[in-house]
């Protein structure tokens, strides 16, 4: 059965849901960030089947979050590394770690935390406005139509009534 393709709806999170496509995606790249390199290392950390490893780096590669350079050369391997697209994505995941801290850690705490360096303090992330520093929650901040929404579809009395106010 095919899967419905998000990356033309006009939402980015549709669309980022898109690329990401499985629960696989984002525990590649966090190991990717836990300073995995090689095939067999993803295989070995994640215990994920090969050809779902395999799939899952190609789209990453070709998405242009991990770059593919060769550490042998007879056979070819590679290592599969971060881009700055790829680095980016570090903040979705803090987010992602800081809600599965607070809803379902359970009683033994968080298992991962998280420490800043420059500050040398143990943190979690928050989200916060990029023009005042305060924080944004789902009572204090509305979605607009950006300039990219096309057209054609904020016309639709639903999608009007969507960003009205």
């Amino acid at each position: 059965m095919r899967r419905t393709s998000f990356a033309q709806w006009p939402c980015s999170i549709a669309r980022t849901m898109d690329l990401l496509g499985d629960w696989w995606t984002p525990l590649v790249l966090r190991e990717a960030f836990y300073g995995i390199r090689r095939f067999d290392a993803f295989q070995e950390s994640l215990g994920i089947a090969r050809n779902t490893l395999t799939d899952r780096l190609r789209r990453l590669v070709e998405e242009g979050l991990l770059e593919k350079r060769p550490y042998q050369t007879e056979p070819v391997r590679y290592d599969y590394v971060l881009t700055e697209m790829g680095r980016d994505f570090y903040g979705v995941l803090l987010v992602m770690n800081r809600w599965g801290d607070r809803w379902l850690a359970g009683e033994a705490g968080p298992p991962v935390t998280m420490l800043h360096d420059v500050c040398g303090r143990e943190t979690h992330a928050e989200v916060v406005c990029a023009a005042c520093g305060e924080p944004m929650t789902a009572d204090n901040t509305r979605a607009r139509m950006g300039p990219g929404y096309p057209p054609h579809v904020a016309e639709r009395p639903d999608v009007r009534e969507r960003f009205a106010g």
